[in-house]
């Protein structure tokens, strides 16, 4: 029973294909724009900041917006305070 209908089944996406890709494309550019955007504020404040370590590490290690995140909040206020020490 090789039909048309056959081959082409075996080869189509399933109807929940039709609705959950769309969502996937979906969730997948809200996560660029999210990396990005955490991306380009942590690597501005490391460079405001001189921290070419961090800028560099920033710049070449990608973790969705986590370690720049880390790096905002966390390691580039304990950098300030021991600056000042």
């Amino acid at each position: 029973m090789h039909n048309w209908e056959t081959y082409y089944h075996s080869w189509s996406l399933p109807f929940w294909g039709l609705i959950v890709l769309p969502i996937v494309g979906i969730l997948f550019l809200l996560l660029i724009v999210w990396s990005l955007y955490w991306k380009a504020r942590a690597l501005w404040l490391a460079a405001r900041k001189n921290d070419i370590k961090w800028f560099i590490a920033l710049l070449l290690i990608n973790t969705a917006g986590i370690l720049e995140i880390l790096y905002i909040y966390r390691f580039s206020k304990k950098n300030k305070h021991n600056h000042s020490a």
